[in-house]
């Protein structure tokens, strides 16, 4: 689809979510539908893989042992992401260690050493980016207006839309 190289699709990707805080993680639910919620991102890679805290008797547990195969999606005012992935349920302590947060307190008041803590390795397989903010934005913003003017629709280049193998 992209005339980028796989290695240009990448780094705008990471560029794009590299400073989010949070992701919407969507698993398979045991009944067969999707479910999503909010996750704080402990750790986030330069090859989109991902690292999340969580609670070792959450819903989300079972359902990744069911069926591994996960999406995180990411939304700011001007850039959206969805990446496609694995998850793997992880209970090792130097790795919570290494990325232990203090504002984790909330959820695990025993700290780094709270027995239902465990980590969430998402490793990303490709992603979807979309940028509509800073440069691209205005660039969208004026391809918009020129496309309305001629009555056509905008085009995205691959710097505003791509996929990306990971």
């Amino acid at each position: 689809m992209s005339k980028e190289k796989p290695d240009e699709g990448r780094k705008l990707l990471y560029d794009l979510v590299k400073d989010f805080e949070y992701a919407m993680l969507v698993t398979h639910s045991a009944g067969g539908g999707l479910h999503a919620r909010p996750m704080q991102i402990a750790e986030l890679r330069a090859d989109a893989d991902v690292y999340l805290v969580t609670n070792i008797h959450s819903p989300k547990i079972e359902e990744i042992k069911l069926n591994p195969e996960v999406t995180l999606t990411f939304q700011s005012k001007g850039g959206f992401a969805a990446v496609n992935g694995r998850a793997t349920v992880l209970r090792d302590q130097a790795l919570i260690d290494r990325l232990w947060s203090e504002a984790w307190k909330l959820w695990f008041p025993a700290g780094k050493s709270d027995p239902a803590i465990a980590m969430i390795k998402f490793d990303a397989r490709e992603g979807e980016y979309w940028d509509k903010g800073g440069a691209e934005g205005l660039k969208y913003m004026f391809e918009a207006v020129k496309a309305y003017a001629k009555g056509e629709t905008p085009k995205n280049d691959d710097e505003q839309h791509g996929k990306v193998s990971l």
